[in-house]
């Protein structure tokens, strides 16, 4: 006798975000088999956008450097990341990369790296793979909410089209790169389904320079303050910001090889050597990025920030002062800084743009501004331009799936993942691989609902 009994209907889970973290919920979920019916939509044409331009210039997948370092990179909101990381972190990372046929390495600084340094291979491998398993795509689809029914409503070119799920997984990205799909429209959207959403700001930024302020602030100055004081008993004259005769000249151009120092109202520091360049309004790269939560804050709570550069942080004030301080007889003083401290260039025109020609002719003021010259900043660069963003869904509102759960958990439920979610990181693969981890957690999350 033949078993007359339909077939289970597969639950239906809609990804919506086609980003690294939705593509990987949707792998996780792909793996039930054909209980679930796993449908990915995006607004853009196709997935991966954020992720390909990431790449462009070398994917950094994820970094090598011990756990415990790596976590500290994520600040306020590492311990709620650890137990996300601590499943998947950067060696998982590398090993489910592999299994894809993409080989890394480690370079220098400790960044890990696709052996092409291309992003391209191995997001073709993933969706092959995804798409051998079962996982549908739906593109051009931007979502705009929720219908009063439950149903999800997205506008396509053809028109708006609702579609019914069992369970949502939102990857909708931060508030940066809106070209590429990531523009932040979905805060409002669950905002107003009472969900909790701090504010989107920029992260790992650029910031205009202020313009030449009456008063010297303190925090990131004391060391130069200090610096005078011992030697010639006063603190340095106000600051001034770009003039017309710099960014004319040296917008574009890199600073190598110097340091930041920044203490904040609150006590907290940030001192690391690097790089940075110096923009049309301001400063911006890879040094600037680092301390960008820092002096964002600040710029919030008091209106501006001002760190501290070192110019030469090979060197130390005295070694400065000696050869600043060394006759030069009939040289230049431009002559004399090349030929006593290989400083030139735009670290040379830096020194005359924020001291001034009295400043510059004392010796003392001279290598004290070398050793921490004072760079004022009054206002982030605009979030479309950052790298990425903070703010987002609060963890207060998400249980330990990164399901929704305050106010009253929402139906059919939704979980959230990526850079969706309130935390921010560094670059350096610390953004990518909290996406990945974040996305394999909520495609647990509903494996875990539908008890499979």
């Amino acid at each position: 006798m033949n078993d007359s009994t339909p077939p289970l209907k597969p639950l239906r889970v809609a990804i919506i975000g086609g980003g690294p973290a939705g593509l990987m919920a949707a792998e996780v979920l792909a793996g039930a088999g054909p209980a679930l019916s796993v449908q990915l939509y995006d607004a853009m044409p196709s997935v991966g956008r954020k992720f390909l331009l990431a790449g462009k210039g070398g994917l950094n997948l994820t970094h090598a450097e011990a756990p415990e370092a790596f976590m500290s990179r994520y600040g306020e909101r590492s311990a709620q990341l650890a137990p996300l990381l601590a499943a998947f972190g950067p060696a998982e990372l590398r090993a489910w990369a592999e299994a894809l046929g993409v080989e890394t390495f480690v370079g220098s600084s400790g960044r890990v790296f696709p052996k092409d340094m291309k992003a391209a291979p191995l997001l073709r491998a993933w969706l092959h793979r995804l798409r051998a398993s079962g996982v549908q795509f739906f593109m051009r689809h931007r979502w705009l909410g929720w219908r009063e029914d439950g149903a999800l409503a997205f506008s396509t070119p053809t028109g708006e089209v609702q579609v019914e799920a069992d369970a949502v997984v939102l990857a909708l990205g931060g508030g940066s790169w809106a070209r590429l799909g990531s523009d932040g429209a979905w805060a409002p959207l669950l905002a107003g389904r009472g969900v909790a959403v701090a504010p989107l700001q920029p992260s790992n930024c650029g910031f205009d320079v202020a313009a030449r302020p009456a008063v010297e602030t303190s925090g990131a100055l004391e060391t130069r303050r200090e610096f005078l004081k011992e030697l010639i008993g006063q603190a340095p004259s106000p600051q001034s910001g770009w003039s017309e005769h710099f960014a004319s000249r040296f917008a574009g151009q890199p600073f190598k090889s110097v340091a930041i120092h920044f203490t904040d109202s609150q006590g907290r520091s940030f001192s690391r050597k690097g790089e940075f360049v110096a923009t049309a309004t301001g400063v911006e790269g890879s040094l600037v990025y680092a301390a960008s939560p820092l002096l964002r804050d600040e710029i919030a709570a008091h209106g501006s920030a001002t760190f501290a550069l070192d110019l030469l942080p090979d060197k130390t004030p005295e070694q400065v002062l000696v050869e600043v301080r060394h006759p030069r007889g009939s040289r230049s003083l431009s002559s004399h800084l090349k030929s006593r401290l290989n400083l030139d260039g735009i670290k040379a025109a830096m020194l005359y743009e924020m001291l001034g020609k009295d400043a510059i002719a004392d010796p003392v003021q001279l290598a004290a501004g070398i050793k921490a010259l004072p760079v004022r900043v009054m206002a982030t660069r605009p979030i479309d331009e950052a790298i990425s963003s903070a703010g987002g869904v609060t963890f207060g509102a998400l249980d330990e799936h990164l399901k929704i759960t305050a106010p009253p958990e929402l139906q059919p439920p939704v979980f959230c993942a990526g850079e969706m979610l309130d935390w921010e990181a560094p670059t350096g693969g610390y953004l990518l691989t909290a996406c990945f981890a974040s996305g394999r957690v909520a495609g647990q999350g509903v494996l875990k609902q539908f008890g499979l």
